[in-house]
């Protein structure tokens, strides 16, 4: 009955949350106190270096995104297939590598033509 008690999910995640939070007492008393720096103006600046940064508005071209995004699935989708199929011939590798440069030969130009 004690050793149920013991190994039960309830017991070992409090027992972890007690030692860690005892761990971080003990390492929050050792450890060296840091003082509070002095604040410049240079320091608050936006950019690392305390130079000012021109304000620009970031626009996300969502046309763009969804095609890359469209692309990354296709190449990984296709890596996964052509992983997977190592324990067939090579015919449906390689023809499934053909479909997918076929398609990907066809919608590029059409893509192309639609951004200009």
């Amino acid at each position: 009955m004690a050793l149920d008690l013991l190994v039960s999910l309830p017991f070992i995640f409090l027992l972890a949350f007690l030692i860690s939070v005892f761990f971080y007492a003990i390492g929050w008393k050792i450890a060296p106190k840091a003082e509070k720096p002095k604040e410049t103006s240079a320091k608050l600046e936006p950019y690392a270096c305390g130079e000012a940064m021109p304000a620009r508005r970031f626009q996300v071209d969502i046309q763009r995104f969804f095609l890359y995004v469209t692309f990354f699935m296709i190449f990984d989708i296709s890596a996964f297939m052509l992983a997977l199929s190592f324990n067939v011939g090579a015919f449906y590798p390689i023809l499934f590598s053909a479909t997918v440069a076929a398609s990907l030969l066809t919608i590029i130009p059409v893509i192309g033509r639609k951004r200009e």
